[in-house]
């Protein structure tokens, strides 16, 4: 297994901490990992009428818009379940409001260089309601769209958030189970 001989904090904000490990490996050389570490997210996947409740934004880091499911973590340090997190996403970003919400998996976004997890949440039985976004949400839209039109936005692009797709993923699996 890898270890950890020495860390050293490269960078830190808000939102994240970027790290660089001096490892050893199996065979005794070393190595160095940068590692980027964010608190883990929550994703919810917004079900309804045979179809989804998706955001779409503007994301900085890609220079482009996409549609996604609504996510994200909590400010600051707060402690509250990942659950109650789920539900406040939802709501903030879509003013919905879920009568049923159930976890369907914990995954890692890209796990070859961060430590970011994300918990994955079917929301169901929805109230509308006006949503409250942040000011980094101002530009966000939220639509319903049928299941046979997310399907063909992953094959046209239109949704390229690996978060959403994985997320699409287990509520399939779900299905099956």
């Amino acid at each position: 297994m890898t270890t950890a001989v020495s860390t050293r904090e490269v960078y830190s904000n808000a939102w994240m901490t970027v790290r660089e490990d001096v490892v050893r490996r199996p065979d005794g050389s070393t190595g160095i990992y940068g590692v980027i570490d964010k608190p883990d997210f929550a994703i919810v996947v917004p079900f309804v009428d045979g179809g989804f409740w998706m955001v779409e934004q503007f994301r900085y880091t890609v220079g482009r818009r996409a549609w996604e499911f609504p996510q994200g973590s909590w400010p600051g340090a707060n402690d509250g379940s990942q659950e109650d997190l789920a539900r406040a996403e939802l709501q903030e970003e879509t003013g919905m409001r879920a009568g049923e919400v159930r976890h369907l998996a914990h995954f890692y976004s890209a796990y070859g260089h961060s430590s970011q997890g994300c918990d994955l949440y079917l929301a169901t039985e929805l109230t509308p309601g006006p949503p409250e976004r942040e000011v980094t949400e101002q530009d966000m839209v939220h639509r319903w769209f049928s299941e046979e039109d997310f399907r063909r936005m992953i094959r046209a692009g239109d949704i390229v958030d690996a978060a959403t797709i994985a997320a699409y993923t287990y509520v399939l699996l779900d299905r099956q189970a």
